[in-house]
């Protein structure tokens, strides 16, 4: 596909040129259930995408990326723009820059079986549907229109529509309201860590407070999920251990409070990687959840993962290379 990969002298003049205020993201995921619209295709749900950006040279020219196989419509600055012309399957061409922009993209984003973007999983046991996204190194744009390089970071916020049942969780604090989960907007982040867990998933929760140096309370909401059928070997209260155990010494070495509002994770299956540090929401391959009698080095080293990803949230999501 021409163009998918960004070079390093794409990015440097990308980064140079665009400043990025802020995305919203909508979703649309009731197509993940039931038989797909177009049994000869990829199954795709609907992503509409809004960027605020500014441009340093107005007048110039750049591109956003998204891989889509179609493209609905994309608007720049209340210019209808057509798809055919500026969509080559992996990028969106945006001309004419002005200092201050807003681009609409609305696509048709195809749900994934190898672990890039948003990873459709149908349970061979009962049936049930489960999604998550995983977008390390540069799959965001598999699932929403974005300009996916680490150093245009920005903040975010999703809403999504799932099938009825169904929960979904973002790097933010959500709610269901008339039908659609809205998500508390995100700190600025990388494209890459920004995350989407829908679907009949067992939840478990539990919290986190610590006395800060200045007198203030910090609470965090914690959350560990898995999906239901895993729901009897899920030992949750080990991993809210050394999750509580990690937040003690990250707070002692680190002297920063945590910055990103609740602390979720995710057991996910067919996961691509060990684990992912999205911010609020890590996920982690489902293998660290122990079907019968294991070694103490198994425990050890799902540990150690969850410390790993915890440490991310400092240098990683908040600090950037």
């Amino acid at each position: 596909m021409p163009g998918e990969n960004l070079s390093r002298d794409e990015a440097r003049e990308r980064a140079a040129l665009l400043s990025v205020d802020g995305y919203d993201v909508s979703l649309d995921l009731r197509s993940a259930v039931g038989d797909a619209d177009d049994a000869t295709g990829p199954r795709t749900f609907r992503s509409v995408t809004t960027i605020r950006f500014g441009c340093a040279e107005p007048g110039a020219s750049s591109f956003a990326d998204l891989i889509a196989p179609s493209v609905n419509a994309v608007t720049l600055n209340g210019r209808a723009l057509d798809p055919a012309e500026v969509f080559d399957g992996s990028r969106v061409l945006l001309t004419d820059l002005a200092a201050e922009n807003e681009l609409t993209v609305d696509a048709q984003c195809a749900y994934s079986r190898t672990g890039e973007g948003m990873h459709r999983f149908v349970d061979p046991e009962d049936g049930e549907v489960y999604l998550y996204t995983q977008y390390e190194p540069a799959d965001a744009r598999r699932v929403f229109a974005g300009f996916e390089q680490p150093d245009l970071k920005a903040p975010y916020r999703f809403e999504v529509r799932a099938p009825e049942g169904w929960r979904v969780w973002s790097n933010g604090a959500g709610e269901l309201t008339d039908g659609v989960w809205k998500f508390a907007e995100t700190k600025p982040i990388s494209t890459y860590i920004t995350c989407v867990v829908a679907g009949p998933y067992h939840y478990v929760t539990d919290s986190y407070e610590r006395v800060l140096e200045d007198g203030s309370k910090l609470e965090i909401p914690l959350g560990a999920m898995c999906r239901k059928g895993l729901a009897p070997y899920f030992d949750a209260d080990d991993i809210f251990l050394i999750t509580k155990q990690g937040l003690d010494f990250f707070h002692e070495n680190f002297d920063y409070p945590y910055p990103f509002g609740k602390y979720d994770q995710a057991f996910v299956p067919e996961y691509n990687l060990g684990a992912m540090e999205n911010p609020g929401l890590v996920t982690f391959r489902e293998e660290y959840i122990f079907r019968g009698k294991v070694t103490q080095t198994s425990y050890e080293a799902r540990a150690n993962v969850i410390l790993h990803e915890m440490a991310h949230m400092w240098f990683g999501d908040l600090v950037t290379m």
